[in-house]
């Protein structure tokens, strides 16, 4: 038996690891759960799975559910200092980050420095303090599995060679919805054109990512530092079916691909069992009939953000960390309707090229680079005309 944790409970990839790890009572037990500020979900699941601990990011929320609770189990943790000790509980074995954003660092962090598997679904973490995170889990023995499906697919196909052999890694995108929506009528791309993923069901901050194609910039940084691997060795391929996740291309000429139908609760699976993997009653591809799978380069001119990306993963230090946070700025102001799409690569763009860059060495000069980034970004979103 295992504990796990799950970081994000209520979000798409939480309710997916639970569905996964409750197929499996007899081999993982549900330990922890966190939410942001969704008690309501948080009381469902903890009726159904019964956790020893939660955590409320949102203390006034975290006060509502103890009054709900009423002295009753689970232990009631809150804030941002709540997640790191739930991260780093001794009696949990496996904890699966999936909280959105800058948000989930500290807790990888944590996780990491007391020597546990993460099943990784922050790709944040990796992008703002991927060299950290990295040598504070090899100093403790920690495992770092990634569960996006791109990275999941890179690291079961990188199983099938050696690492010097390598020629480039090839990340999946699906496109999103605006892969041939004509670049002059960004402008009047709504909230609601931009939430419709043509493949995956995910929440607005992700899909909205999706949608700009940042996902795929941010995925190239993660890809850097979660692989070892340089970014000029790192392409970016258009696939709309989203059947192939993502490839390694060998010297020889060789491309390794990993297929499976656009469901969450594979890579997931894989993360929690690896390196053995179970059998979760979903639909297998079926070979028996006709479909085919399309591929095409991303149009750079229409989405920069591989381009910015590129840009702040060559400069290093806390550059990934700025894209990241001017992002989520962006992203949060579009949201709001403060600007519009466009505004979202202007902001990114300004703010990276504007920035002082120091050195990642410690969380402290990270937080510092995330803060003032985010200071930047709403100074020009306070300024944008939509």
């Amino acid at each position: 038996m295992r504990n796990i944790a799950i970081l994000g409970s209520s979000g798409s990839i939480g309710k997916n690891a639970l569905w996964a790890a409750s197929r499996f009572p007899e081999e993982l037990g549900i330990f922890g759960l966190s939410v942001h500020s969704d008690i309501d979900a948080l009381s469902e699941q903890i009726a159904l799975f019964h956790p020893e601990i939660v955590c409320v990011a949102d203390k006034i929320a975290a006060a509502e559910l103890a009054r709900t609770l009423n002295g009753s189990k689970p232990i009631i943790l809150s804030g941002e200092h709540g997640l790191e000790e739930l991260a780093s509980h001794p009696q949990i074995d496996i904890v699966i980050n999936s909280v959105v954003g800058f948000a989930g660092l500290k807790s990888t962090l944590a996780a990491a420095g007391t020597g546990k598997r993460i099943a990784l679904a922050n790709k944040e973490s990796m992008v703002a303090g991927g060299r950290l995170v990295k040598d504070i889990a090899e100093s403790h023995n920690a495992e770092i599995i990634p569960v996006d499906s791109e990275h999941s697919a890179i690291f079961q196909c990188l199983k099938s060679g050696r690492t010097n052999d390598i020629r480039r890694l090839i990340l999946t995108s699906s496109g999103g919805p605006f892969r041939n929506y004509p670049v002059e009528k960004f402008r009047e791309i709504t909230v609601d054109l931009a939430l419709k993923h043509p493949t995956w069901s995910m929440g607005r901050k992700i899909t909205i990512d999706s949608a700009t194609l940042m996902n795929k910039g941010l995925e190239i940084i993660e890809a850097v530092y979660l692989f070892d691997f340089p970014e000029d060795r790192i392409d970016v391929v258009i696939h709309p079916q989203s059947v192939v996740h993502s490839m390694v291309e060998y010297i020889d000429g060789s491309v390794i691909a990993q297929l499976s139908r656009p469901d969450m609760r594979l890579p997931i699976e894989y993360a929690l069992f690896y390196p053995e993997r179970r059998g979760l009653d979903i639909a297998d591809l079926d070979f028996n009939m006709k479909f085919s799978l399309d591929f095409e380069p991303p149009d750079n001119h229409k989405f920069p953000s591989l381009n910015l990306a590129r840009q702040a993963v060559r400069v290093g230090n806390t550059a990934p960390a700025i894209f990241n946070a001017a992002n989520e700025i962006a992203v949060d102001a579009f949201l709001n309707g403060f600007i519009d799409f466009p505004g979202i690569f202007s902001i990114v763009d300004d703010v990276l090229s504007s920035a002082e860059i120091i050195q990642a060495d410690c969380i402290e000069s990270i937080i510092e680079a995330d803060i003032k980034s985010r200071e930047s970004a709403r100074t020009i979103v306070g300024r944008f005309e939509k």
